[in-house]
Order: C-alpha cells, then sequence, then structure tokens
C-alpha cells in the first residue's frame, strides 16, 4: 500500500514539473524579443509619421499583407495601400505588442520568427471624429543579412 502511495506522489510530482519545464523551454529568447519590440517601435513611428513608404520599407520585396480587403502582395502593393489609407485617414497613438510567448523560431535555419501580438490606434477621417481601433496580428520576419524584415502579416480588428 505505501509503494503504492509513493508512486502516486511521484507520478503527481512529474505531473506538476513537465509542464513547467515546457513553459520554460517555450519562453521567447530575451535578445529575440528586444530585437521585435525595437522593431515594433520603429514601425509604430512610421505608422503614426502616415508614411508609407517607411511602413513598406519594414516588408520584403515579396512581402504579404493580409487585411480586411484582402491580401497585398510585394512592397509596392503594401506601399499603395498605405498610401490610399493615410490619404483618408489620420494615425496617430499606433503601437503593437507580441503577446508574451513571443517570437518563436520557426523553420530550421534560425531565419524565420513567428510573432503574434496586439495592436492599437487612434484614427481620424477627414472632418470625423478620432476613433480608437484594436486588433490582433500575426507576423513571419525572415533574416535578410543583418536586417529583418517583415515576410508576411495578418490582422484584424476586434473593435
Amino acid at each position: 500500500m505505501k509503494i503504492r502511495l509513493l508512486f502516486a506522489l511521484v507520478g503527481l510530482a512529474i505531473s506538476f514539473v513537465l509542464p513547467t519545464l515546457a513553459q520554460q523551454k517555450d519562453a521567447p529568447d530575451p535578445e529575440l524579443r528586444q530585437m521585435i519590440d525595437g522593431f515594433a517601435k520603429e514601425y509604430a513611428e512610421a505608422v503614426n509619421n502616415n508614411d508609407a513608404a517607411a511602413v513598406a520599407a519594414f516588408y520584403t520585396e515579396d512581402g504579404v499583407f493580409v487585411t480586411s480587403e484582402g491580401p497585398k502582395y510585394g512592397r509596392v502593393a503594401i506601399e499603395k495601400f498605405y498610401a490610399d489609407l493615410f490619404r483618408q485617414f489620420h494615425f496617430s497613438n499606433y503601437s503593437s505588442k507580441a503577446d508574451q510567448y513571443s517570437p518563436h523560431l520557426i523553420g530550421t535555419t534560425g531565419n524565420e520568427i513567428l510573432e503574434i501580438g496586439e495592436w492599437d490606434c487612434t484614427v481620424e477621417g477627414h472632418g470625423g471624429s478620432p476613433v480608437q481601433l484594436k486588433g490582433y496580428y500575426s507576423s513571419i520576419y525572415i533574416r535578410a543579412g543583418n536586417d529583418w524584415k517583415i515576410s508576411v502579416v495578418t490582422s484584424n480588428m476586434s473593435q
């Protein structure tokens, strides 16, 4: 009877330890997190300056931005999308934040990162009142030499 109790306690202890070890293993690399956070600040600056060319420069030449209107393929199309958007609306207070588990290295070469997070901003149309918007996104970054570029972004609006 005591041996069964001992095995039960050992099994219980292991069941608590394994998830903890898995969480630690899946924690994002602090250097990658710092890089992604810096990237997000620079991207936010481009959006808050309503600078379509600067936003598009974050993407690879063949990058894809999936919007509620459908995908925009290539840096040129992404720049046009943002230029059209910035002509209609003024963006301010844009920010994004990766979730606590991002970023993740994906692939086998260490040259791809997956980031998931949330964004929010203030948008004002010509003659309209400011509106606060927010949503969620996922991004895949590709290492291009010493730089990282966005390969794919999907985004939604939750409000």
